[in-house]
C-alpha cells in the first residue's frame, strides 16, 4: 500500500530535480531557485528558497554527508551551497559556458562532475572549488592516495562518457560516443595501487578468493608475502581466522616484526568487518575509530568525524586529514548536526 502524505506547491514553474539526503529534500525548478525541506514535518528551511542562478536549473544534489548541496543552470554555472544556513560557497563556471543539465558528488565528497548541453563533463576539486579536468577522448587511472596518473588509455575517437572496474577480476569496461566498449585489463601492481583506500575493499571479505587476499596484501605493503599466502591457498575466510601461532607454524613467516604487522592489519579488517555486518551504514561510522558517531564534526577537509576522536588526532599528530593525507587548511570543526540526526534516527529505528 502507498499513500500520498504531502504535497509541495511552492515552485512557480516546472520542477526539475528532487534530491534527498538523511534529513533534507531539495527541490529545483525553471523558475530559478532550489528551495530545501526538512522531512521532520516538510516545512521549507528559513533560508529557503536559494538564489543565484539566472536561468532555468536543471539538477540538485546533495553531498554524501549532506552539508552541501549542488545546483546547476542554464546560465552555465554549478554553484555549491552550505545546506546549514543557505550560504553559497562557490560559484563554478562551466568552462565552454554551455548550459550545464547535471551534476553529482563522488562518494567520497572530494570530486564534483557537472556535465553540459554540449557533451562536455568537467571534474571539479569539491574542497578548493578548482577545476581537475573537461572530459576528452582518454580515460586516466587515477592513484587515490597520491592523485598520481597511474595510466592514461587513448583508444576511443570521441568523448568517453563512462566507465566500471569488474568488482572481482582486473579489468575495466569503457564506453564512448565512438559507439565502442573497449575492455581493458590491468596487471596485479595497478590493481593494489587502485584499491589502496578502505573504501574499495570487497564489502565481505569471507568472500575474497585467494586473488582478492594478494591484492589485499599489496595494498598493506606486504607484497612478499604474496606467495606464501597463494601456496597455503589463503582466502578470505581462512585470513580472518590466522593467528600468530598460524603465522609462525603454519605458513612459516619467520620475522616476529613481519607476524606482528599482519596480525594488526588483519584485525583492523576484522573490526571493519564487524562494523559492515552490523549494518551500520558506512557514512556513520568515524573514519579513524570506525565505530558509529555520537558527536560527529566536519572537519576543514570535507569529511566528518567522531570530535573527540579528531580532536585527539589533531593534537598528537600532525595536521593532516585522516583521509586524504593533505595538509589541513584549518583545525576548526564544525557540529554536523544533520549527520548527527540522521544518526539518532537510524538509532531509534535499529534500537527497538
Amino acid at each position: 500500500m502507498v499513500k500520498l502524505i504531502h504535497t509541495l506547491a511552492d515552485h512557480g514553474d516546472d520542477v526539475n530535480c528532487c534530491a534527498f539526503s538523511f534529513s533534507l529534500l531539495a527541490t529545483c525548478s525553471l523558475d530559478k531557485t532550489i528551495r530545501l525541506y526538512s522531512l521532520r514535518d516538510f516545512t521549507e528551511l528559513p533560508h529557503s528558497p536559494l538564489k543565484f542562478h539566472t536561468y532555468a536549473v536543471h539538477c540538485c544534489c546533495f553531498s554524501p554527508s549532506g552539508h552541501i548541496l549542488a545546483s546547476c543552470s542554464t546560465d552555465g554555472t554549478t554553484v555549491l551551497w552550505n545546506t546549514e544556513n543557505g550560504q553559497m560557497l562557490a560559484v563554478m563556471e562551466q568552462p565552454s559556458g554551455s548550459p550545464v543539465r547535471v551534476c553529482q558528488f563522488s562518494p567520497d565528497s572530494t570530486c564534483l562532475a557537472s556535465g553540459a548541453a554540449d557533451g562536455t563533463v568537467v571534474l571539479w576539486n569539491a574542497q578548493s572549488y578548482k577545476l581537475y579536468r573537461s572530459v576528452d577522448k582518454s580515460v586516466i587511472v587515477y592513484d587515490t592516495n597520491t592523485e598520481n596518473i597511474l595510466h592514461t588509455l587513448t583508444q576511443h575517437t570521441r568523448y568517453v562518457t563512462t566507465c566500471a572496474f569488474a568488482p572481482n577480476t582486473l579489468l575495466l569496461a569503457t564506453g564512448s560516443m565512438d559507439k565502442t566498449v573497449n575492455i581493458w585489463q590491468f596487471d596485479l601492481e595497478t590493481l593494489c595501487q587502485a584499491r589502496r583506500t578502505e573504501h574499495q575493499l570487497k564489502q565481505f571479505t569471507e568472500d575474497w578468493s585467494e586473488e582478492d587476499v594478494s591484492t589485499w596484501l599489496c595494498a598493506q605493503d606486504l607484497k612478499d608475502l604474496v606467495g606464501i599466502f597463494k601456496m597455503n591457498n589463503i582466502d578470505g575466510k581462512e585470513l580472518l581466522n590466522l593467528t600468530k601461532e598460524s603465522l609462525a607454524d603454519d605458513l612459516k613467516i619467520e620475522s616476529l616484526g613481519l607476524r606482528s604487522k599482519v596480525l594488526r592489519k588483519i584485525e583492523e579488517l576484522r573490526t571493519k568487518v564487524k562494523s559492515l555486518s552490523s549494518g551500520i551504514p558506512d557514512e556513520f561510522i568515524c573514519p579513524i575509530t570506525r565505530e558509529l558517531m555520537k558527536d560527529p564534526v566536519i572537519a576543514s577537509d570535507g569529511y566528518s568525524y567522531e570530535k573527540e576522536a579528531m580532536e585527539n588526532w589533531i593534537s598528537k599528530k600532525k595536521r593532516t586529514s585522516p583521509m586524504t593525507n593533505l595538509v589541513l587548511p584549518s583545525a576548526v570543526l564544525t557540529p554536523n548536526r544533520t549527520l548527527k540526526m540522521a544518526i539518532n534516527r537510524w538509532l531509534e529505528t535499529h534500537q527497538k
